[in-house]
């Protein structure tokens, strides 16, 4: 049994998950809060699934802050193999050292007397090259042999091939990694392991099986208002919840991105700097942009802004 097993609870129950991420500004429902206590005390990854700007990432950024230890993120890609994720060696060191080795071989033979005598010593010497000192970790095994227990995120696994998702059963199955060099190098203290999906291609049954499994949405309105409060507590109130209202119903529309959580937030702080305390119309059209990333998007929004502006200002009142 690895030392990670009697690493002490990092929360004591979902409510003070919940409190302690409210700090940090991340309103967490019911379900994530939680999904977070049982993923820490389960020993068991969570995978996190939902549409793009739900606020996946940020949950794993504020748990580091929360933790006070560190975030490893591993963003995922087409093309990621075990190399990149994982570790590996560094070859112009292992050449700078072949070179010392070379000017050394001589001072190696001295005594030497056979052939066969002379191979086995600079044959004792090979090891070195492939000792922990050439050893380049990449994020999952940097996260794997910290010294402490810490944040470990796979941003985006979906966008990885499948193969890369068997790697990772095999990883995070037992917190350890076989190096043919090295042996095999277990887990100091097990992550705290969150994955992301943004849903482009289902996960395999294997990696759900072996992970917790939460379905993340955009929050509703009264959720996402306090977020934006929790982010930007002088923010005029009027402010806040025309813009969310706005954003609800942006999100409605046949958009090719609908708007992230952190793009609302943005959008009330620049209005803000504008000296905005309530939406007007035409700041609103004009700073669209802030919250919509595609032209396309922005015309549609446009189209809809009678119903969209006069639906935000008669539900704040």
């Amino acid at each position: 049994m690895s030392q990670a097993a009697t690493d002490p609870h990092l929360f004591h129950s979902v409510a003070d998950v919940t409190a302690r991420l409210h700090e940090q500004g991340y309103i967490a429902n019911p379900a994530i809060a939680t999904s977070v206590l049982l993923a820490e005390r389960l020993h068991k990854p969570l995978l996190i699934e939902g549409p793009a700007g739900c606020g996946k990432t940020e949950l794993a950024k504020v748990l580091a802050q929360t933790l006070g230890t560190e975030l490893y993120r591993l963003q995922c890609y087409e093309g990621l193999d075990e190399a990149k994720a994982l570790y590996e060696w560094a070859y112009p060191k292992q050449l700078l050292y072949t070179q010392i080795l070379r000017d050394k071989v001589g001072e190696l033979l001295v005594g030497s007397d056979s052939l066969s005598e002379a191979v086995a010593r600079i044959a004792s010497h090979e090891d070195a090259f492939f000792s922990e000192r050439f050893l380049l970790a990449r994020p999952l095994l940097r996260a794997l042999r910290a010294p402490r227990r810490v944040v470990l995120l796979i941003d985006e696994v979906d966008r990885a091939e499948s193969e890369f998702e068997a790697f990772l059963l095999e990883v995070l199955s037992d917190f350890q990694v076989s190096i043919p060099e090295l042996g095999t190098l277990r887990a100091h203290h097990i992550p705290l392991v969150l994955l992301t999906s943004n849903s482009t291609r289902e996960m395999t049954d294997a990696l759900k099986r072996r992970c917790l499994f939460l379905h993340v949405t955009f929050p509703d309105a009264a959720r996402e208002q306090e977020i934006v409060k929790s982010r930007l507590p002088d923010v005029p109130e009027q402010l806040a919840k025309e813009v969310v209202t706005v954003v609800q119903s942006l999100r409605k529309l046949d958009l090719k991105k609908s708007p992230s959580i952190a793009e609302t937030i943005e959008w009330v702080r620049a209005l803000t700097v504008l000296g905005q305390s309530s939406l007007d119309p035409q700041v609103a059209e004009q700073t669209l942009s802030l919250v919509l990333k595609y032209q396309g998007d922005i015309e549609t929004a446009i189209e809809n802004k009678k119903t969209l502006f006069s639906d935000a200002a008669a539900k704040s009142r």
